[in-house]
């Protein structure tokens, strides 16, 4: 079976809260990976969500440099971060 991961950042105008969180976290740019398989016996390649993880603390500011470490990755629904993003666009 073929897994695939994607990494990218979000980035939180806002101070924020999700369910798989203890308690709300600065606003700031965090790292998300993204996990997926492949779907088998299709006549094309699609694949199938496994694992979104968010990665805590957020990244450090521009210019920065001093190393940071991921002290905790949580588990989250894609569509609860979805709607918390959306959210603090507007």
């Amino acid at each position: 079976m073929t897994t695939r991961t994607t990494e990218t950042t979000v980035t939180f105008r806002h101070p924020f809260a999700l369910a798989a969180l203890d308690g709300p976290q600065p606003a700031g740019t965090y790292r998300l990976v993204t996990e997926e398989e492949q779907i088998p016996g299709l006549s094309f390649v699609a694949f199938r969500r496994l694992a979104t993880m968010l990665h805590l603390p957020a990244d450090p500011a521009p210019g920065d440099t001093r190393p940071r470490y991921t002290s905790q990755v949580v588990s989250v629904d894609p569509a609860e971060l979805a709607a918390l993003l959306a959210a603090d666009a507007s």
